[in-house]
């Protein structure tokens, strides 16, 4: 026992009873032995205490009022041993073998390991596929220079991170009134300066989609504004970083980031009376965000294509069409099958532009 690390998983959780249970078993019932189990309830007004009590002694918990993703967190680790720390979402699943295929792959210098999650619904049914993707999407060793040269690597949901010790010291506590959401996206940013990455192109968990955290169900201007919000906040944190680190930050770090730019074309077409930044029009996020998907990320053809048809969509189109196009890209089942039947069509010349490349001819 003593030759393993510690592990801690913190289990955040508001208004969740319905899927407590489950994620806190997945949590206590890991094949890895050296493990404590911390749940932060962040005011819930549900029947949450009642399931948190029912696991006695088999877990550490935390009762707190309502303050948020990053109040939770802060409690959490405050609370922890671990050398290695998860954060595991209430409504998210670690399988049995998680922790320990963690710990196997750890090593020196590792400022955090993310994996895949499999997607389940409400129910906890499969929904075939995973977060994030999968094919090498996910980060992987010094990020810095990727995250420098796009404003973004590719990560994995909170659920799906286990994280250095070591490296939390340096970045915690987290703004609590900045991050009452998406506190994940401060530690993904953060960390990346503090240490290596490295990848498990596995599913170590489960990712529910359901409700609320489904972007496919609801989509108004005001989600899309709490999007671009925190991009703002993210480009703030990454710029005070590399400035701490002596990194020089591109001045148009946000233009290539193309997942920014859906999220500022979606929010000017639904509520341009209230879309955050005045300056925006149509054409010039169309022109950006196409330019950010080819320049600037490491999606393949086929995906590319995807997304240069969704920012054309997006842009160009009335908006009785565009505004269920905006879901394609947040809820991959609500895609319409014109969307492939199109691609098919633009697969051989996409597979001629490539060629062309290849072998050097002007395109």
């Amino acid at each position: 026992m003593r030759d393993l690390p510690l592990v801690t998983i913190i289990v955040n959780n508001y208004n969740y009873d319905r899927f407590l249970q489950e994620a806190v078993e997945s949590a206590c019932n890991q094949s890895y032995s050296n493990i404590e189990v911390i749940v932060v309830d962040d005011g819930s007004t549900d029947d949450s205490k009642g399931v948190i009590h029912s696991f006695s002694d088999r877990i550490r918990s935390i009762f707190q009022e309502n303050g948020g993703q990053a109040s939770a967190f802060n409690a959490g680790f405050e609370a922890s041993n671990g050398e290695i720390i998860l954060f595991l979402d209430a409504d998210d699943v670690l399988l049995p073998h998680a922790v320990e295929k963690i710990v196997s792959r750890w090593e020196p210098g590792v400022a955090k390991v993310h994996f895949l999650l499999d997607a389940i619904d409400g129910e906890g049914r499969p929904l075939g596929y995973t977060y994030p993707s999968r094919g090498q999407y996910l980060g992987r060793g010094d990020v810095v220079s990727v995250l420098l040269e796009r404003g973004v690597y590719g990560v994995a949901p909170t659920s799906g991170n286990a994280l250095s010790r070591e490296a939390l010291t340096h970045i915690f506590p987290i703004p609590a009134d900045e991050y009452r959401i998406s506190a994940d996206g401060f530690i993904a940013t953060s960390i990346a300066f503090y240490g290596k990455v490295l990848a498990i192109e596995e599913a170590l968990g489960r990712y529910r989609v359901h409700g609320s955290n489904n972007w496919g169900t609801s989509m108004d201007g005001k989600r899309f504004r709490s999007f671009i919000e925190h991009d703002l906040r993210k480009q703030n944190l990454i710029i005070k970083k590399a400035t701490e680190f002596g990194y020089d930050v591109p001045s148009d770090l946000l233009f290539r980031t193309n997942t920014h730019l859906w999220a500022r074309l979606a929010s000017l077409r639904l509520d341009p009376q209230n879309h955050s930044i005045p300056s925006d029009s149509v054409f010039s996020l169309i022109y950006h965000g196409i330019r950010s998907v080819w320049l600037y990320s490491d999606l393949n053809r086929k995906k590319r294509a995807i997304v240069t048809l969704w920012f054309l969509t997006v842009g160009l189109l009335p908006l009785p069409i565009a505004k269920p196009a905006i879901g394609w890209l947040f809820a991959q089942e609500s895609r319409p099958k014109s969307v492939e039947w199109i691609l098919n069509r633009l697969r051989p010349l996409l597979n001629r532009a490539e060629k062309v490349q290849q072998q050097g001819e002007p395109t």
